[in-house]
């Protein structure tokens, strides 16, 4: 008998279907995964905005980790929205209680449209709690700013953010510069030690349909990384897969405000 890729999805319920749990999966999907879930939060959501937050009881969290280590299993983790200490200390709890070595944290904090989705003494648990435990942190610039207590925004700072990120505990970083502006959209992946950058640069997507970018690419890093590839590799390829999913998903109209990216780009088209 063979075995899938598995991929582990915990994070946050997006109603409408762009990010979070959602666009994870399709992501795992599409890039050859078998993608499994641990729901920490339901949100009510669209192109436009979110409107209210379910937290899941960190009990039943951790029933849910259990419920899918046990049986079958993940070659890795992906992390997303996770909204309190409590549930932090719970997540991290389970990643030891099951010897899960292959960790990418996305420490998602706030919306596109700016809705805040994390408690402010979250962050401290979150840096604490999980840094440590992750092969890679894959923030945007506006986290980046947070858990540095410092405005990251010119990509001159990119280096040195993704330095002092690195000494918080993580083993790599994969700083999301789209927030940038200009014509190209700048990724850097440092390795974590000395000055071993990989700069990644492709032209930018003319469109609004930009939802869930986040949670995709850090889930396409880890598809990657489910299916064998060096981190670094993952990472490159994930960047491929990004820059496909918004030029595919750029003319389609989607709610009235931000839509997602089409996930499925490689496999049909509207």
């Amino acid at each position: 008998m063979k075995n899938y890729y598995r991929a582990l999805s915990i994070a946050g319920s997006d109603s409408g279907g762009g990010a979070g749990i959602q666009a994870d999966l399709k992501t795992f999907s599409a890039l050859g995964c078998y993608g499994m879930t641990v729901i920490t939060a339901l949100t009510a959501q669209n192109s436009v905005g979110v409107t209210g937050i379910q937290a899941v009881p960190p009990e039943f969290i951790a029933l849910q980790m259990d419920a899918v280590l046990t049986d079958i299993g993940a070659d890795v983790v992906k992390i997303g929205m996770l909204h309190s200490p409590e549930v932090i200390r719970t997540v991290a709890s389970g990643l030891k209680k099951h010897a899960c070595d292959s960790v990418v944290l996305d420490p998602v904090m706030v919306t596109r449209n700016g809705d805040k989705l994390l408690q402010d003494d979250a962050v401290t648990a979150l840096k604490e709690q999980l840094f440590p435990m992750a092969t890679l942190i894959t923030p945007n610039l506006a986290e980046a700013s947070i858990l540095l207590d410092r405005n990251i925004q010119e990509r001159s700072q990119m280096a040195e953010a993704c330095r002092d990120l690195a000494a918080l505990g993580c083993e790599s970083v994969f700083l999301k510069g789209g927030a940038l502006g200009g014509d190209s959209s700048v990724d850097l992946f440092y390795e974590g030690t000395g000055d071993s950058f990989l700069e990644l640069e492709s032209p930018r997507v003319n469109t609004p349909n930009t939802h869930g970018t986040g949670c995709t690419i850090s889930a396409a890093i880890a598809a990657g990384l489910a299916r064998g590839a060096a981190l670094a590799g993952a990472v490159e390829d994930a960047k491929v897969y990004i820059d496909g999913a918004l030029q595919g998903g750029a003319e389609l109209k989607t709610g009235a405000g931000h839509g997602p990216v089409h996930h499925f780009y490689n496999w049909w088209k509207v």
